[in-house]
Formats: structure tokens, C-alpha cells, sequence
């Protein structure tokens, strides 16, 4: 589900810059210098707003009219911020950070029986790993863990193929300038993880093309 819109301040008179826009699932952007923003997010997630660390409540995706134009204002007046610089994320090293923070989760096997080996101070031989036996039984857990990580992985992809699938790069190749028509778009011809792990730049490009070019036909076709 493809929702955008833009972030104001609390009278409306000011679209505000840099407000992190979050998903209870993980996903995430932020506004650009005209307060727009643009995120994909599943029909059970819910969004939220953050700026200069207040968050507002987070709506459900499923009361959302209006998907092309959910606007929000935010409690803050511009006029009394002080000047902030905004660095651009590197999506590689957060890629890296995250595989850091999540590493037992990416790294989680399905226990199994596992066969020790003697001790050096005199054990009788070889025997089973009580741990992995344990945690063999511990079906909920292992359930629960296994979900994570398929779920993080997911989220992985999804950021991967948003970085490369860019609006700035669909925008330049398709020279559409209308921001309603390219979100319609990029949902309808969104590539999947496999096809932008394994093409090049010019593969990647003329998919874009060609997708283009065929968005134009059905378009010209529409009774």
C-alpha cells in the first residue's frame, strides 16, 4: 500500500523538512524540502511521525482515506527551530548496522540434535548437546524467531529495492514530472529483490523503459 502526502507545521503555513516518517514494521523515510513524503507500507501497518523527538500517535493504514493526500501538522512552529543540517543516510552502512544489531536473529539455525565431542579433563566420549536438545522442544520459541527473521529479512529486501527504485531515478529515466503519476507507477511496475540483485545499471534502466512505455499504452487505452 503506497501512501503519501506532506507534513506541515501546527497552522499550516510551513511545510516542514527531515520529519522522520515511521511503520510499526520497520519501514521508514523522511520529508523532502517541500514536506512530501512517500512510503510502502502492508494494509494491517500503522504510520507515524517524529520531529526534533516528539512522535505523534500512529495511524492505522486501514483508516486512512485518502492515500495520495494524508496530510498531517505537526505541534511545532519553525520560527523559534534553530538551523539543522541534514546528512544523507548511506544505505550501505545501515544495511551493515542493521545485520549488526539483529546478528543472533540473521544468524538463527532451527535447532537440531548435535553431537558433542569428549572433554579434554577426562569425559567418557561423545554425547548430545543438552542445550540444542532443550531448545529442539521449544517449538513456540523457535516459531517465533524463525517469523523474525523472515521478517527481517524481508524488510532488508524492501529497503534494497526502494534505494535502487528510487522516485529521483524513475523520475530522471521517465522524465514524468507529475508526483501522483510516478507513485503510481513505481507501485505498479515495482521491480522484485531478484531482478534488482542481479541486473546491471543498463538492464535496470531499460526494465524502467520498457515498464514506462507500456504504463503509457494502458494509459492511452483507458476508455
Amino acid at each position: 500500500m503506497a501512501v503519501h502526502g506532506a507534513v506541515y507545521n501546527m497552522y499550516k503555513t510551513k511545510p516542514l523538512q527531515a520529519v522522520s516518517v515511521q511503520t510499526t514494521s520497520g519501514v521508514g523515510t523522511t520529508t523532502d524540502s517541500n514536506g512530501n513524503y512517500y512510503i510502502v507500507v502492508p494494509a494491517d501497518d500503522s504510520i507515524w511521525f517524529s520531529y526534533l523527538g516528539r512522535a505523534t500517535a500512529k495511524y492505522p493504514v486501514s483508516i486512512v482515506r485518502t492515500y495520495n493526500n494524508f496530510d498531517v501538522a505537526l505541534h511545532v512552529d519553525p520560527t523559534e527551530l534553530k538551523e539543522v543540517n541534514v546528512v544523507p543516510r548511506n544505505y550501505r552502512m545501515d544495511s551493515i548496522q542493521n545485520r549488526k544489531d539483529y546478528a543472533k536473529i540473521f544468524d538463527f539455525r532451527k535447532p537440531g540434535f548435535k553431537i558433542t565431542s569428549p572433554t579434554t579433563n577426562g569425559g567418557l566420549g561423545a554425547g548430545v548437546d543438552l542445550d540444542e536438545l532443550i531448545n529442539f522442544f521449544r517449538f513456540d520459541r523457535t516459531k517465533r524467531i524463525k517469523a523474525f527473521q523472515s521478517r527481517l529479512i524481508e524488510e532488508e529486501q524492501d529497503k534494497s529495492v526502494d534505494h535502487r527504485f528510487s522516485h529521483y531515478i524513475v523520475k530522471k529515466i521517465t522524465k514524468m514530472k507529475d508526483d501522483a503519476e510516478i507513485d503510481s507507477f513505481m507501485v505498479k511496475y515495482r521491480p522484485s529483490f531478484e531482478f534488482i540483485k542481479h541486473a546491471s545499471d543498463y538492464d535496470f534502466y531499460e526494465y524502467i523503459k520498457l515498464a514506462y512505455s507500456q504504463y503509457s499504452k494502458d494509459r492511452k487505452d483507458r476508455p
